[in-house]
């Protein structure tokens, strides 16, 4: 698709990707960021829009699972924090550590090939299953599931050395 053929087709979208959005999310700014993710994510793929069917369809639901996503993420958030909220025996001192743990473990999620780096944040931290990460990838999903094997292995591996060192 070229730009002329974007900017008439994909653009005039923007309002229905917007109330798109807003249904689900439930806000005008986080709907907002979802029309500029959308828009950026068909720019990105514009070339291959011209052997969809319905590139209307496809927009809409590239923003719904954009949204999705989201609201996976948030919940998942939420999840968390209402989990470390409920600890009644959780000290500072114990928060800390758990925060320094945190940040330990992403600093050697960074140090792993970019592939495992990928797979364990898009499983562990934001919740997408195997079939999707292997799509988004464009892999299998038996490599999937091997890279994050290795990926968990390593970083169990490194944590455990640098905590047995401390």
């Amino acid at each position: 698709m070229q730009i002329e053929q974007f900017k008439t087709k994909i653009i005039p979208l923007r309002q229905i990707l917007f109330l798109t959005a807003l249904k689900y999310l439930q806000q005008e700014e986080d709907a907002e960021d979802v029309v500029q993710e959308t828009l950026l994510r068909l720019w990105k793929v514009r070339e291959q829009l011209d052997t969809v069917v319905n590139p209307n369809g496809f927009a809409v639901q590239t923003a719904k699972n954009i949204c999705i996503d989201r609201l996976r993420l948030q919940k998942e958030k939420t999840e968390i924090d209402d989990f470390y909220l409920g600890a009644d025996n959780e000290t500072p001192y114990t928060q800390l550590e758990r925060k320094d743990a945190t940040t330990l473990v992403k600093k050697i999620i960074e140090h792993l090939p970019e592939l495992q780096q990928v797979i364990i944040r898009m499983r562990d931290i934001e919740g997408y299953e195997l079939q999707e990460i292997a799509d988004i990838t464009g892999t299998q999903v038996n490599a999937v599931t091997v890279n994050l094997s290795r990926a968990r292995k390593k970083v169990r591996e490194e944590f455990g050395k640098i905590m047995n060192n401390e």
